[in-house]
């Protein structure tokens, strides 16, 4: 029988009414006497790292959880991770490069109802995580929600209320789980242990701005003190205001000071390539601008403090974040 290692965080599916909102009070032992049948499946052993709404959730608890992940690594063989809804994506995001190739199943999971709701989807999600966890087909870092498997790196909140939460941002599903069956849609390499490669640091300097009609380029200087990357959400494929001289100005003067810019789209679906229009081609092969293409804007995120917790050379920078890691940039896979 194979053995699981079930890490409780909190989160809704941990949380109770406080007479003051929802709050997490459950603890993972309480959650997996819930669901039926999983102690038969496999040998589960439960540990309980936090309990937080993961609106909480902060890069030093993602290296607190990485480093548990590890701790725990040999002794098992696959981790299910009990996790709000609100950040997952990012924690995805993030375990995916602390911890890269892994050949034992990392899952996250969680739910839009908490246990004790007589409507929840709770025990469903669970369960499905355990199965997912259990199969020899499953690896690296991974969210199952509501029957669907996503790569860590491609996963994103869609709907605040609806059991179907999570989608996956240009990319496939890896698999649809009916019953008791895993039906994949993608099958890659596993990886072998010796493959894996883990990361202790990250830097938390990373600031996402979002164009808007209007907004004023001077905070790109206001950030200067608190940041040492920007992730920019442009217009549509890619589209940066040419209205008047200042978004250029501020841009390259932010690149001409070390620090770092990714560019990216604000439209969920199909990516960025500033190349297609000219208010966006002068920055397309500029230094120190790194292009995201189709990745989601939780694993430019994660990425990126993962990169520059590494390195703070400019050519390892880009190298880094070019690189595919968990699937992240489909545009570079053969």
């Amino acid at each position: 029988m194979k053995k699981i290692l079930m890490i409780a965080t909190g989160g809704t599916i941990a949380s109770m009414e406080s007479g003051n909102g929802l709050t997490p009070a459950m603890t993972g032992e309480e959650l997996a006497s819930n669901v039926p049948g999983i102690r038969e499946k496999c040998d589960l052993t439960v540990l309980q790292l936090m309990n937080i709404d993961s609106t909480n959730m902060r890069p030093r608890q993602w290296l607190t959880i990485s480093d548990t992940i590890m701790s725990h690594y040999d002794d098992y063989d696959g981790i299910v991770l009990l996790h709000g809804t609100d950040t997952m994506a990012y924690t995805a995001a993030a375990l995916s490069y602390l911890i890269q190739d892994s050949e034992k199943p990392i899952v996250l999971t969680g739910s839009q109802k908490p246990m004790g709701d007589p409507y929840t989807d709770a025990k469903l999600n669970i369960y499905q995580s355990i199965l997912y966890a259990l199969d020899d087909d499953s690896c690296r870092v991974s969210i199952v929600f509501n029957g669907k498997a996503v790569i860590g790196t491609r996963a994103r909140k869609q709907r605040t209320r609806s059991f179907d939460a999570f989608e996956s941002i240009n990319f496939p599903p890896l698999a649809i789980i009916h019953d008791d069956r895993i039906i994949r849609h993608y099958t890659g390499t596993i990886p072998k242990p010796e493959d894996l490669k883990t990361y202790d640091r990250l830097n938390d300097r990373v600031f996402v701005l979002k164009l808007t009609p209007e907004v004023k380029a001077d905070i790109f200087y206001l950030l200067k003190n608190d940041y040492d990357a920007i992730i920019l959400e442009t217009f549509g494929i890619g589209g940066i205001p040419e209205y008047d001289d200042s978004f250029r100005k501020a841009i390259f003067d932010w690149t001409a000071s070390g620090k770092t810019l990714v560019v990216t789209t604000q439209v969920p679906e199909e990516g960025c390539d500033l190349k297609v229009y000219r208010v966006g081609r002068e920055y397309s092969d500029h230094p120190g601008i790194l292009q995201a293409g189709d990745m989601t804007t939780e694993a430019i995120v994660a990425k990126i403090m993962w990169v520059l917790g590494q390195t703070g050379d400019r050519e390892r920078i880009c190298e880094l974040f070019r690189k595919v890691i968990n699937l992240d940039r489909q545009e570079y896979i053969g």
